[in-house]
């Protein structure tokens, strides 16, 4: 199984929300200009934003389990 990254995990949500980035932006709370940023892999989003986008949507990140 591929590892997925987290970043493609909220770009994914992102994009399957249909939201614009302004809708976005104003429901999570997460500067649009880094959601723009961040959807177009001109940067990641700080660990805070990334949080913020996550809670948004449901998402959470946990510790794997043992190996």
């Amino acid at each position: 199984m591929d590892m997925v990254e987290f970043g493609d995990i909220l770009r994914n949500a992102v994009q399957a929300s249909g939201l614009s980035m302004r809708q976005l932006s104003i429901a999570s709370g997460v500067n649009r200009i880094s959601l723009m940023r961040f959807m177009t892999g001109a940067m990641d989003l700080n660990l805070h934003a990334a949080s913020k986008l996550a809670d948004y949507f449901g998402l959470e990140l946990r510790p794997k389990k043992d190996k």
